[in-house]
């Protein structure tokens, strides 16, 4: 299993190593010693989630805030998404900066993304199915988010603007401008 730290600091890419012959192929999908030994990190998963999305579903920017925060290890099943994540920790140099992978059934990646980001993914295949782990539960009154589109971002999520699918809670998130100020 490879494992590589991206630029945003905390927020790692996993790579399994895959053993395949002519009956189809195996990988681990998550060990936690491994993952503790590369990384410094002790994360307890205890919650796991998994979407079906069709090509052109966006979903985010997402993040729990306060004791609710949550880290998660998202990968793709089947299909494909460019999956995003947002620096938002208060004195991290990378405040506001983003990093973008694709994840699909093909390359088996997987993203780390730390407590303090932001989260999303915009679906490039129909019939995409996502799945993360996350290290604390889902909490309503803990959700918080930026739109999409936010101009301060400027986030290229490979999606033509009349593809996009959004929730109605999406699409009525605020800006990066407006989050920055309810957390700073």
């Amino acid at each position: 299993m490879k494992i590589t730290e991206a630029f945003l600091k905390g927020c790692f890419v996993i790579e399994p190593k895959v053993f395949g012959d002519k009956r189809g192929n195996f990988f681990e999908v998550f060990n936690q010693k491994i993952f503790t030994e590369k990384t410094g990190l002790k994360v307890k998963f205890v919650q796991d989630n998994q979407s079906i999305s069709q090509r052109g579903v966006l979903r985010g920017l997402h993040l729990q805030k306060g004791e609710f925060a949550q880290a998660k290890l998202v990968r793709v099943i089947k299909g494909k998404v460019l999956d995003i994540v947002v620096d938002v920790r208060k004195n991290s140099p990378t405040f506001g900066k983003h990093f973008s992978i694709e994840l699909s059934e093909d390359n088996n990646k997987q993203i780390f993304v730390p407590k303090g980001f932001l989260h999303g993914f915009s679906t490039l295949e129909d019939n995409t199915i996502f799945s993360y782990k996350c290290d604390n539960y889902y909490h309503k009154e803990a959700e918080d988010g930026v739109i999409y589109n936010d101009k301060v971002l400027n986030i290229d999520w490979k999606l033509k603007k009349n593809e996009i699918l959004l929730s109605e809670k999406d699409e009525n998130l605020p800006s990066f401008l407006e989050f920055r100020q309810k957390i700073i």
